[in-house]
């Protein structure tokens, strides 16, 4: 999804005139981005976009404010309102990374959602913008998804990344499970048996 889509998906909706002005407010006065960003879950509703599936109208209208903002300043804005957002703000900023102008500075929020015990902070930070974690914390990343349940769609790139590394991690998990009398998640048994193809 593109900045471009979300605002199609909104420009025909109810909220737009409220958004369109608090989207020039925050080109033009940043500091005004945290009370619209609050605000947005109000003003906008939750409810899901058929126009942008997978986003819900908050979603997108926040991630609209912070692609709006300078662009020296969406790292620093993005930070401060992860950090003192709710789920629902905290997992807007890590969907709104791939569209911002932020390079590699926002890495320590995905480790910060990683380590949470929230399924859709873990599933949010693997998106596109997890393309800047190492390879050894994307996969520490991987495997807890597959230890709390998380479907394994939500990994970005996934057939692309994984490797032996991940394939032996994912041995030694279901090994614990079998010895445990659970099984493996169906995709993670998947991803395992193509991951074991590819050694033989």
């Amino acid at each position: 999804m593109s900045t471009e889509g979300l605002r199609a998906a909104l420009r025909d909706t109810a909220h737009w005139a409220w958004l369109d002005g608090a989207l020039v407010a925050a080109a033009e006065r940043p500091g005004t981005v945290g009370r619209a960003f609050a605000a947005a879950g109000r003003r906008t509703g939750r409810a899901p976009l058929p126009a942008a599936p997978g986003w819900t109208a908050d979603e997108a209208a926040r991630t609209l404010l912070l692609a709006a903002l300078p662009p020296d300043r969406a790292a620093a804005e993005a930070g401060d309102l992860y950090h003192h957002g709710d789920a629902d703000e905290k997992r807007a900023v890590l969907k709104a990374l791939p569209m911002l102008p932020v390079g590699t500075q926002a890495v320590p929020l995905l480790h910060d959602a990683i380590r949470t015990n929230d399924v859709r902070l873990v599933a949010a930070a693997l998106g596109p913008y997890a393309r800047h974690l190492d390879q050894a914390a994307w996969r520490q990343a991987v495997l807890k998804c597959v230890f709390m349940g998380v479907p394994l769609d939500a990994v970005d790139r996934l057939d692309e990344r994984a490797d032996p590394e991940l394939a032996g991690m994912l041995a030694d998990f279901a090994a614990e499970l079998a010895a445990a009398g659970r099984p493996m998640p169906g995709d993670a048994a998947d991803l395992l048996r193509r991951l074991t193809r590819e050694e033989t």
